[in-house]
Formats: structure tokens, sequence, C-alpha cells
């Protein structure tokens, strides 16, 4: 089981209490832009990056806030996690250690 920090309650918590809500750092389209191809890519496609992605989690069971993290996608690390509406960390793409700390075991091979 992963255990997930969340930088509001400043806890590590288990997978369990956390739901995932997509892409973090999506662009959106303006309201000027008539309805089609780009509002429907905004809504559906996302990336499917192998390596480090950037996505929303919820606290579902905790303090019900939203946060984002950073993790490697091949070996389920989380990097970092920080709160909503703030900057994107700089993350090197091709890391793949785990934030120093309880909150991730050793990544799997």
């Amino acid at each position: 089981m992963l255990l997930i920090h969340c930088p509001y309650c400043e806890d590590d918590r288990p997978e369990l209490e956390f739901r995932h809500a997509g892409e973090a750092h999506v662009s959106r389209p303006s309201q000027t832009v008539e309805p089609g191809r780009a509002v429907a890519e905004a809504l559906y496609l996302r990336t499917n990056t192998r390596g480090v992605v950037f996505e929303r989690w919820r606290h579902v069971h905790g303090c019900g806030r939203f946060f984002n993290a950073a993790r490697h996608s091949v070996s389920d690390a989380f990097l970092a996690f920080y709160k909503a509406g703030e900057k994107r960390p700089d993350i090197a793409p091709d890391e793949t250690g785990p934030v120093a700390g309880p909150s991730n075991p050793e990544p799997r091979p």
C-alpha cells in the first residue's frame, strides 16, 4: 500500500484515504473558443507519459482538499507533494527517486 503525504494535514496517510483527480496543470481553452476539437481535447485527452507525471489528488477521507503530486509513472514513487495553486516543482523528467521519508517504500524494480 502506498502512503501519500497530504500537504494540508502535514501527515502521511494510506492511499485508501485519497482519490486521484486527473492530470495537474492542464491549460483550458479560453471562453472565446468555439466548442469543438479544442474543447474536446482539453476535456478528454491526457498525456500518458512514461516518467514523471504531475497529478491532482483529493484527501477524501481527511481534510477533503485538493493538492498536487509529482509521481514517477513506472515506479509509482512520489517525488513531491504541494498545495493546489503552488508552482510546479522543478523535477527532471528522468528523475526516479522517491521523496526522502516514510511516505514512500523503496521503488519497485
